[in-house]
């Protein structure tokens, strides 16, 4: 039997590459290259159809980045359970992940809110006019901070990985070993 896990540990990899860099460049990149247009509803228009062509592909990075975390959890269940560092490490991932995808789904559904009123148009994508409705204005505050949210979880999550990654080095063991030989 394999101990190999390549194949989830690339799908838990790519999926988090995604959707990570997706939502960074969304915020810094989608957004505020749309908040450049010269006409106000123009703004809104153009960021809520980027956000509806990405939502696809964030959906599929978060399902494949899942599939994959399953599967490694599956894969070193044993090392899960003689590794107590490493435990904690799944259990914070885990806990991330859940947080980052709410923050995804917020983040969604306040654009879907702004891409209705987007007609109304805004100073920028997450900045309301004078005339703003309510609803508009609303959604918009709460986007200048949710949109940042979900990089900065999947950021984490990305930190977290690569130190799950280095409790997995025998270097202690390794190191022992020729210190016992020599």
């Amino acid at each position: 039997m394999s101990t190999r896990n390549t194949l989830v540990r690339s799908m838990h990899d790519l999926g988090l590459a995604a959707w990570f860099g997706g939502t960074l460049m969304g915020a810094v990149g989608l957004n505020g290259g749309a908040a450049q247009a010269t006409d106000p509803t123009e703004r809104l228009k153009l960021s809520s159809a980027g956000w509806a062509r990405w939502a696809p592909v964030q959906l599929l990075a978060m399902i494949v980045h899942g599939i994959g975390g399953v599967g490694l959890i599956l894969g070193n269940k044993t090392r899960l359970a003689g590794q107590p560092k490493a435990r904690h490490n799944t259990a914070l991932k885990l806990v991330t992940t859940v947080l980052a995808i709410a923050a995804s789904v917020w983040a969604g559904l306040l654009g879907a809110q702004i891409a209705r009123h987007a007609d109304e148009g805004g100073e920028g994508v997450t900045e309301p006019t004078g005339t703003s409705s309510t609803a508009l204005a609303t959604a918009q505050k709460q986007q200048r901070v949710g949109q940042w949210i979900a990089p900065a979880l999947t950021g984490l999550l990305i930190v977290l990985a690569a130190q799950q990654g280095e409790q997995q080095r025998p270097a202690a063991g390794l190191l022992r070993s020729l210190r016992t030989r020599g």
